[in-house]
């Protein structure tokens, strides 16, 4: 892939900007200041004092001693994003990009969420710099995520429920999108996953990019070695893409992202446009993204990020499923073997992990991105359990 394809914003076919000309006016002008600040000392300096002194990084890459004698195989070692401030790997890129927003002059933030942690992650940011934030989510997600809205709410957030559609992850994009159209000249769209018209896949992979950097060298220190694969779930594809970042290049490192079966858009996906960029999306015979469904509201998503859809196509990375049933086993085994709750979203590289991991030498390595605590799915899944 080519310096010139990744500045205008395509991954192979994949990527690109497909908005309305007064929309891209606004995308123009994004570009234009994220390419400005995003190697300006002063602006790295700012973003990595809030990324250390408030978000707490760097965070541990954990080796999972428990649930490695219990699988046998390969070393289990787990990227702790989940003990981030708000919980979840999101807040790594709401940081840098609110820190833009701030040099944009903006005053207004929108978002989007689904299961919550990038409402919470947004409107925490917006709190701490004095902004007014507006955060759309899918109705169905509202209620099952009842903990997170508040948590948005308490933050000083206005919570738009979407009820259009599904009424999850695609409509709340869907809205926050419609709002941008309207209000772009007042308005910083804060997108919380790698999609959406160009730059943003490429902006969020920037300040997602922090996870693999720290695991690569983490690894490194503590094994002499790079790992044989690293593991995230994908929905959108931020976190993935943020664990991939530093180990695309390295050949002897397999990239794996794992999707829930009800929503396997890189296992079943075809190539289409979906909210302004093109990428592998699942369509129903009239060529309408088909609904998808997830029990972690976070992979809820028909589509997917242009360069997850590169990766996928040339082979450098595998895409798997794995089902709701093992899903919840692995919430389960986590929280009883090692004592770590993780997010529904973060049990699929755990489950895929739990076949995979026998099936490798006692000398081979495995990372799986924890991309977020359990907290907000504990209630979700106590009622799953019982009933």
């Amino acid at each position: 892939m080519s310096q010139q394809d990744v500045l205008e914003g395509y991954f192979g076919e994949f990527g690109g900007s497909f908005i309305p000309p007064m929309l891209q006016e606004a995308m123009d002008y994004l570009t234009a200041q994220f390419y400005k600040y995003k190697d300006d000392p002063e602006f790295k300096e700012e973003l990595n004092y809030y990324l250390r002194e408030y978000v707490g990084r760097e965070n541990p890459l954990t080796f999972a001693a428990q649930l490695t004698k219990k699988w046998g195989g390969a070393k289990i070692y787990l990227k702790r994003e989940d003990l981030n401030h708000t919980g979840a790997h999101k807040i790594n890129n709401v940081v840098g990009q609110i820190l833009l927003a701030k040099r944009m002059g903006a005053k207004r933030v929108i978002a989007e969420t689904g299961a919550g942690q990038h409402g919470v992650a947004t409107a925490t940011a917006c709190a701490m710099f004095d902004m007014e934030c507006v955060i759309y989510m899918g109705a169905e997600d509202t209620r099952r995520q009842a903990l997170n809205v508040f948590r948005m709410e308490l933050l000083g957030a206005k919570v738009v429920p979407v009820t259009k559609g599904q009424a999850r992850l695609k409509d709340a994009v869907d809205e926050a999108l419609n709002d941008l159209v309207e209000n772009y000249k007042t308005t910083f769209y804060l997108l919380g996953s790698a999609v959406g018209p160009h730059p943003f896949p490429t902006m969020v992979k920037h300040f997602q990019s922090v996870v693999s950097e720290e695991s690569k060298r983490q690894i490194l220190e503590k094994e002499g070695r790079l790992p044989d694969a690293v593991l995230a779930c994908v929905g959108g594809g931020s976190n993935a893409i943020g664990a991939f970042a530093h180990y695309i290049d390295e050949a002897s490192v397999r990239l794996i992202g794992v999707e829930p079966d009800q929503a396997p858009t890189l296992t079943q996906g075809v190539p289409g446009v979906i909210h302004g960029f093109r990428c592998l999306v699942l369509l129903d015979a009239d060529g309408n993204p088909k609904p998808t469904y997830s029990i972690a509201a976070g992979l809820d998503y028909p589509g997917i990020g242009p360069e997850h859809s590169h990766l996928k196509v040339s082979g450098r990375a595998e895409y798997v499923t794995v089902t709701n049933e093992e899903v919840l086993e692995a919430f389960q085994e986590l929280s009883r073997t090692e004592g770590i709750i993780p997010a529904l979203e973060s049990s699929h590289p755990v489950a895929y992990a739990k076949k995979l991991a026998p099936t490798m030498s006692k000398d081979q390595i495995l990372i799986i991105n924890l991309s977020g605590r359990g907290d907000k799915d504990v209630e979700q899944v106590f009622q799953m359990l019982n009933k």
